[in-house]
């Protein structure tokens, strides 16, 4: 993809940019799992101004979404552990399907209805979020990741 031996670069000082490409998908990938990490642990433990389990769950009911405790433990975990995994790159593929999972119930089931901008509320932020993690299930790690030390890919 980063080729670029075979491309009339317009600024071809600027070549050397696109070889960094395996570079800056790690660096997205860290910041998509990390992101998701503090979400994790609003839910499972109340850090960050969350309502951990117990208020997480009222919500979770409120809107819908039952049994509201086992889904809250699977969501944080899922964000939590997940966004580490995925952070790291480890078992990169299935920890971005979960992430991603996750991304889309709160885009359907929390945001959608609130319309598209964040600042109302709306699915913009989860969205951006959803695509970047959806990135990372077709891509998985890179050569910077855990997977590849390990000379694994799920």
């Amino acid at each position: 993809m980063s080729d670029t031996s075979s491309q009339k670069l317009i600024i071809p000082a600027l070549g050397g940019l696109y070889n960094a490409t395996p570079f800056f998908e790690a660096v997205l990938r860290v910041a998509v799992g990390l992101w998701l990490m503090p979400h994790g642990a609003q839910k499972l433990f109340g850090m960050f101004g969350g309502g951990g389990i117990e208020g997480t769950a009222g919500f979770f009911a409120q809107i819908g979404l039952q049994p509201a405790v086992p889904l809250v433990i699977l969501a944080g975990l899922g964000e939590f552990v997940g966004g580490l995994f995925l952070a790291i790159g480890f078992l990169t593929r299935p920890a971005a399907v979960v992430t991603t999972f996750l991304l889309a119930v709160a885009v359907f089931s929390v945001h959608i209805g609130n319309g598209f901008f964040a600042q109302g509320g709306g699915f913009e932020y989860p969205g951006l979020w959803f695509f970047a993690s959806l990135y990372f299930v077709f891509r998985g790690g890179n050569e910077y990741s855990v997977d590849a030390k390990l000379g694994r890919a799920f």
